[in-house]
């Protein structure tokens, strides 16, 4: 099971609607991605863990998004992080970004939420 990390995630309510973040099977969220969670949150969404076993990021991204009772699901694997929405083709994912930098993974994190919400996304820088 995904180990809890503060009040942002919970993976024992399937039910409530919620942005998805598949991991795969045994893994735990790492320190270093709660800036990804803490975007979602400053945007009011829930979010809630999955174990979705693939290895694929892209496509453990989208099955994060058929998930999802809000269509947008992410999936990361070390620095690559993937947000993906329900209604775009598998292989397209609306982000696949290498990041680093803690601020922009919080935008990351907060442009996913602007999906589930509709409004304009926050910009992202490119390095």
């Amino acid at each position: 099971m995904a180990r809890k990390e503060g009040n942002v995630m919970n993976n024992d309510d399937s039910q409530r609607p919620s942005i998805v973040v598949g991991v795969e099977n045994g893994t735990s969220i790492p320190d270093s991605a709660k800036p990804l969670f803490n975007g979602i949150e400053e945007e009011q969404i829930p979010v809630s863990i999955r174990e979705i076993d693939i290895d694929n990021v892209v496509d453990r991204a989208y099955q994060s998004a058929l998930a999802s009772r809000l269509s947008v699901g992410i999936a990361f694997s070390g620095n690559r992080f993937v947000v993906h929405y329900k209604n775009l083709k598998e292989s397209h994912p609306l982000f696949d970004m290498t990041i680093d930098d803690k601020k922009q993974l919080r935008i990351l994190g907060a442009n996913a939420a602007r999906l589930v919400k509709g409004i304009p996304f926050k910009e992202m820088v490119n390095r």
